[in-house]
């Protein structure tokens, strides 16, 4: 079956989240669900999953999987507050363990956080499928931008996380704990070995040069134009993604985002004067 997909761009981050769907009535899910959060103030906002879920409403849509490419460094998930209003599930790819034993050491989360994943309600792997109705979810590892990125192909269409951008914004960066430019190359092969035809959803797009945002993309499109790919064998491809990466500063909200990313959007527990708090390691990043 062809799924139908709505997105939604976040201006403030450059993240796109994807509803999928079989049409009105259906169950979904949703991809990349974003929590709006004002780092000056340390505040956050529901704006974004406001708008999923009356999407959702409108089309009487029944919400059964929330599911995440990777533990995203430049946006904070909104995937409990989307579940605490729409219901479902939290999914992402079994790997993630690996980014959160190395953030439990640079964030020292306390003895409440335990790095084996069980903050989502289930790991997903490499391989695995999955139905929402007609639709059959396929999961692909892709690591490369972080060791945790996979993408979720369902029918005609790739959701990729920030493995690939659109061809004007190139690929992903390769310089996080576990990022490596050899292996996303590999990763881009395999999205890109899917039939020319197949919808590239990209989850992020920063607007380059500009331009309205885009999200939407096709396999032939990202083989004959990415700006970082297309032309470049394997080693062509590594260095030109190293030279670019040793020029790249942190994301803007890293340090919050990967707190309460690898805690499958949850923020931190209340401490014993019933606040929460984002720590901020000192030359450590």
């Amino acid at each position: 079956m062809v799924p139908r997909v709505e997105s939604f761009h976040d201006r403030a981050t450059g993240a796109v989240s994807h509803v999928v769907h079989a049409g009105k009535g259906a169950g979904c899910a949703v991809i990349d669900p974003v929590l709006d959060y004002e780092p000056r103030a340390g505040r956050t906002g529901n704006e974004s999953v406001d708008r999923l879920a009356h999407f959702l409403a409108d089309q009487a849509l029944s919400l059964a999987w929330i599911l995440e490419t990777h533990v995203h460094a430049d946006h904070l998930s909104g995937a409990q507050r989307l579940k605490e209003r729409c219901g479902g599930r939290v999914a992402i790819g079994a790997d993630v363990v690996k980014v959160q034993r190395h953030f439990a050491e640079v964030f020292n989360p306390g003895a409440d956080f335990i790095a084996d994943g069980r903050q989502f309600d289930r790991l997903l792997a490499d391989g695995e499928r999955f139905a929402i109705g007609d639709l059959v979810f396929e999961v692909l590892f892709t690591p490369g931008h972080t060791p945790d990125s996979v993408t979720y192909v369902v029918g005609d269409a790739a959701f990729v996380g920030d493995t690939l951008f659109m061809p004007d914004g190139g690929v992903a960066r390769c310089d996080f704990p576990g990022g490596d430019a050899a292996e996303l190359y590999r990763s881009i092969e395999r999205i890109l070995s899917l039939p020319p035809d197949t919808r590239i959803f990209v989850c992020h797009d920063y607007m380059p040069g500009g331009r309205e945002p885009r999200w939407q993309t096709t396999v032939a499109d990202e083989r004959a134009a990415n700006i970082h790919y297309a032309g470049l064998d394997a080693a062509g491809f590594v260095a030109k993604r190293r030279a670019r990466d040793a020029t790249l500063e942190p994301p803007t909200l890293i340090i919050p985002a990967v707190q309460v990313n690898m805690r499958a959007g949850h923020l931190p527990a209340p401490e014993a004067n019933g606040m929460r708090y984002l720590k901020v390691p000192v030359d450590r990043l």
